[in-house]
């Protein structure tokens, strides 16, 4: 993971150095709610080059409804307490994308962009029943263990965005993470801060 945020910094350095540039680099942060066959949030750090590529590094955070959850299952109080098992993706990810203005004004442009992601999956397991737990400690009727395993993606983004002004914007990011063990596809809703246009 060093490595890519090496490449990143030696990138942003090298863009920055060149005195020719017609149009000057962007760079700002997005944060996004994902909504697909999982729910979470997404934060992503993106650097544009001249209005034309782009360079993105995020991380993905993910739950959904255990698929392996007993049928019987009761949290009992445990939503006091936030106690409830899920199904953890997170995902570090780090894209390469082309911009594409679809307007005019640069206040509609696609950055569609290709990547790897390095993606930690966490599921319960293992689920042993506690016979009348729920209903006299009003606490779960099953115990169970997190199985947590890694895994590489590929992250396929090709988000719409809105900068209405020089520093501030919308997105809209359908996208998949695709491995060999799982995989999140869902679009994103979320905004823009940063210098997200030269104009």
């Amino acid at each position: 993971m060093k490595n890519y945020f090496l490449l990143l910094f030696f990138v942003l350095t090298f863009s920055s150095v060149k005195a020719q540039n017609v149009t000057a680099n962007t760079y700002y942060a997005t944060s996004e709610v994902n909504i697909g066959n999982y729910f979470g949030l997404d934060w992503t750090l993106n650097y544009v080059i001249q209005n034309t590529y782009s360079i993105k590094v995020g991380y993905t955070r993910n739950i959904r409804d255990p698929k392996s959850k007993p049928d019987d299952y009761s949290r009992g109080l445990g939503f006091l307490s936030f106690s409830y098992p899920f199904d953890y993706f997170s995902t570090y990810k780090v894209e390469l994308g082309k911009i594409y203005n679809l307007n005019q004004k640069g206040t509609i442009r696609a950055n569609v962009a290709l990547g790897v992601g390095y993606t930690v999956i966490e599921e319960p397991e293992n689920w042993q029943y506690i016979p009348n737990n729920a209903t006299v400690n009003l606490d779960e009727n099953y115990t169970y263990d997190y199985y947590k395993y890694n895994t590489i993606s590929l992250i396929i983004s090709p988000k719409i965005e809105f900068p209405i002004s020089k520093y501030f914007g919308f997105s809209v990011s359908p996208m998949a993470q695709i491995n060999k063990d799982r995989s999140y596809c869902g679009v994103g809703l979320g905004i823009m801060l940063g210098k997200v246009r030269e104009y």
